[in-house]
């Protein structure tokens, strides 16, 4: 009589830690330093299998792939903007769709990755939060993602990646120990080593974790999406604000500048009507004052789910000469990609994920 076993599914090898893979490798008779050279190939040279890794003998490779799997995060299509922008549909291992975008500029190249599939904060603005929140990234398929947009920036342009923004779909700060994770084997000398000083975190405000980021001593910039000056407003198209108010974020803004002695960046797109008069950049400017920053005024990117439209230029910029009247470092950043809908707040995934293979 035939009996069907039951599938034991194989552990994605990078979850391991550097001392559990050590052991492993012990374990089964291989020697220490066998870890250290699998995880070189596995982060530094960014291997998607275990046949990549030419200076480990057969058998070593074999043993790895009988316990292990390599669950990489590939590119399922992309789109090139008029103005070069990249857009990519990176597929997961288990089928799931995330959206991250190539911004090229003349002083940097930046890939804007995502953390989460969809996302649970609903923001009004935005098309990722009319999407469902699936489930976090683990910390591998944010670094593949940076890989994947890495090789794009060299093989389209021929110049290397310089800047990471967390500003994709999810919030960063709700996968918080993947979000770090990432962080830290991107900056590491052993995987992408890249500068903390390039990485941005940009979180909708979530007080406490801002308040962690600083205590955890996390090596990257934070950006606060703001995108209006007071509770009332905020509360009205960033549902979030009513459990983390602008008081408490200031008192986690403040904390977060005493523990790291870094500036923060306020994320504001400029809503046509609703928070682009000068009363609005007056409060704007009060909240400048809370810890040394800087404001990126962002131009609004329309959505088929919402009704905001983009200021007027001449009201973008008197709002913008106001603020920098007074002193702060304002800028105004211009969309990027919006032909593709690569532009912020507008990735939203429109093909359905496909089937895991049976």
């Amino acid at each position: 009589m035939m009996i069907d076993l039951p599938v034991v599914s194989k552990r994605d090898i990078r979850k391991l830690s550097p001392d559990e893979l050590k052991a492993f490798m012990v374990e089964h008779g291989e020697k220490p330093f066998r870890a250290k050279q699998v995880s070189e190939w596995l982060w530094k040279n960014t291997a998607g299998t275990f046949e990549e890794m030419n200076n480990i003998s057969l058998a070593t490779r074999e043993l790895l792939a009988r316990h292990f799997v390599i669950n990489g995060v590939t590119v399922q299509n992309h789109q090139l903007s008029n103005d070069g922008t990249i857009k990519s549909a990176f597929r997961l291992y288990d089928g799931n769709i995330v959206e991250g975008v190539l911004i090229p500029h003349d002083t940097r190249m930046t890939a804007c990755i995502s953390s989460q599939v969809g996302c649970s904060l609903t923001c009004k603005f935005c098309a990722t939060g009319y999407m469902d929140r699936k489930r976090n990234l683990d910390a591998a398929e944010i670094y593949d993602q940076v890989v994947r947009i890495r090789e794009q920036c060299e093989s389209q342009y021929g110049t290397p990646l310089t800047n990471i923004v967390y500003m994709g779909m999810g919030e960063p700060l709700l996968n918080y120990a993947n979000v770090v994770k990432s962080i830290e084997r991107i900056t590491a000398p052993d995987g992408l080593n890249m500068a903390p000083r390039r990485i941005t975190v940009s979180t909708a405000g979530i007080a406490k974790m801002i308040k962690k980021l600083a205590d955890d001593g996390v090596k990257a910039n934070l950006a606060l999406s703001l995108h209006a000056p007071n509770d009332t407003k905020r509360n009205e198209i960033m549902p979030i604000n009513e459990a983390n108010s602008l008081a408490s974020l200031k008192e986690a803004l403040q904390h977060y500048h005493q523990v790291t002695g870094r500036k923060v960046t306020y994320e504001y797109i400029v809503f046509e009507s609703f928070n682009d008069t000068l009363q609005d950049a007056e409060e704007l400017f009060q909240i400048s004052k809370w810890i040394p920053c800087k404001v990126n005024l962002i131009e609004y990117n329309p959505i088929e789910n919402a009704d905001y439209i983009n200021t007027a230029d001449d009201k973008l910029t008197a709002f913008h000469k106001y603020l920098a009247d007074r002193g702060v470092q304002t800028n105004i950043r211009r969309s990027r990609g919006k032909d593709i809908d690569a532009a912020c707040g507008q990735l939203a995934v429109k093909q359905k994920p496909e089937e895991t293979a049976a």
